[in-house]
């Protein structure tokens, strides 16, 4: 195929993928450019059609559509499938200090990371990457900073609360096996004890139902009598991964609903055939970095009255991505549609409010979290009774 055609081709595929979001938007502006691009962009080159694609996404004013090239399309999808080369953070949308742009705020670091070793926190904002400023930065540029070779480094502006620092991280492949369990068991007698199975999920990437469910047979084999599952900082992944893991906690019910400017379009739901944990008591744990997917799981437990949710109120990301590969390798993420949780609440931007706060002091890690119901005298304890009383 000649480059010509090729290029024609690239454009016309991108326009085909993103009609779909149009179906969510209905951009009276879209049409109009992709006429004016075939006319009148320039499209010699690769490089001059990847310009051309951007500039028609563009058009769309969405931070969460873009184009990728052919090596970050397959970054992209090398994190889905659970591993990933940089400093192990999620950046969020760019936030506001004082009242004037700030940079870019991180939801959250992924626990064992480059960044997280280094006590960068959700909530601390990125100023600046290798001197660059992050005032103007989009995230995705952002993002693709932060990754590159392994072993090599990059050093960050943060802002944590009022204190400004520069860290050096060094790149290294970030695993992100989503799931770490732990069984806690809850002094008492007789029917007074509790023997708790704790599961933290990181990630939403292809492992996480199936990591679940094992984690789920293995405390099972423990005689655990209720679950805790943390989400916190967990700023989501992949949707389906989203369904399959509020399947596993409901007997019945609405996962979530997909909705278009007419209103709700699709709607995710269970019957109960792939449920296998959905009758001990359940207490999920969720804060500002807990957003997407997890969000999704967190408002289904909450509206089905499945679960306590304690903590902070979520992220707020109420919008759905679909990844579409063109025909070189490079790639479109496309907004497709929002969602709603199943008692219609739009999180977007809000986020999903807990039934109760958490200690401030609450630990995030497995053993932190065994402490805080073992000992009395601890500063973050919480009742056995309290973790899962509406």
């Amino acid at each position: 195929m000649s480059l010509f055609f090729l290029s024609i081709y690239l454009l016309e595929w991108c326009w085909s993928c993103q009609f779909l979001f149009l179906l969510v938007r209905v951009h009276p502006s879209w049409f109009r450019y992709r006429e004016n691009a075939l006319r009148n962009e320039p499209m010699n080159t690769r490089e001059q059609t990847y310009t051309a694609i951007r500039k028609m996404l563009a058009t769309l004013d969405d931070p969460f559509t873009r184009f990728l090239e052919p090596e970050k399309f397959k970054s992209l999808r090398s994190g889905a499938q659970g591993a990933l080369t940089g400093v192990g953070l999620s950046i969020g949308y760019p936030t506001q200090f004082d009242g004037s742009p700030a940079g870019l705020v991180v939801i959250s670091a992924a626990p064992g990371g480059p960044a997280n070793r280094a006590g960068i926190l959700s909530g601390d904002v990125i100023l600046a990457i290798d001197d660059t400023s992050t005032e103007m930065m989009g995230i995705y540029d952002a993002a693709e900073r932060l990754q590159g070779p392994e072993g090599s480094s990059v050093e960050l502006t943060i802002r944590s609360g009022p204190e400004i620092k520069h860290v050096a991280l060094m790149r290294e492949k970030v695993s992100l096996n989503p799931v770490k369990s732990r069984l806690c068991q809850v002094p008492g007698s007789g029917r007074d004890s509790r023997r708790i199975g704790y599961i933290k999920l990181t990630s939403f990437n292809q492992n996480a139902s199936g990591a679940v469910k094992e984690a789920i047979d293995t405390l099972r084999s423990n005689s655990v009598n209720a679950f805790v599952l943390d989400l916190r900082d967990n700023s989501g992944g992949l949707f389906p991964e989203g369904i399959e893991i509020a399947k596993i906690w409901l007997d019945k019910g609405v996962i979530v609903y997909i909705c278009d400017s007419r209103g709700v379009r699709d709607i995710y739901d269970t019957d109960g055939s792939n449920a296998i944990a959905a009758s001990e008591p359940l207490a999920v744990l969720v804060n500002k970095g807990t957003a997407s997917a997890s969000e999704i799981l967190a408002g289904a437990l909450k509206d089905n009255k499945r679960a306590v949710l304690f903590g902070e109120p979520t992220y707020g990301k109420g919008k759905i991505q679909s990844v579409f590969e063109l025909s070189d390798g490079s790639g479109l993420a496309v907004t497709v549609a929002r969602y709603e949780t199943p008692a219609h609440t739009d999180i977007d931007k809000v986020g999903v409010i807990p039934d109760h706060p958490l200690p401030t002091t609450f630990p995030k890690d497995e053993e932190g979290f065994c402490s805080c119901l073992q000992d009395p005298a601890s500063t973050c304890y919480m009742n056995r009774v309290q973790l899962f009383a509406r």
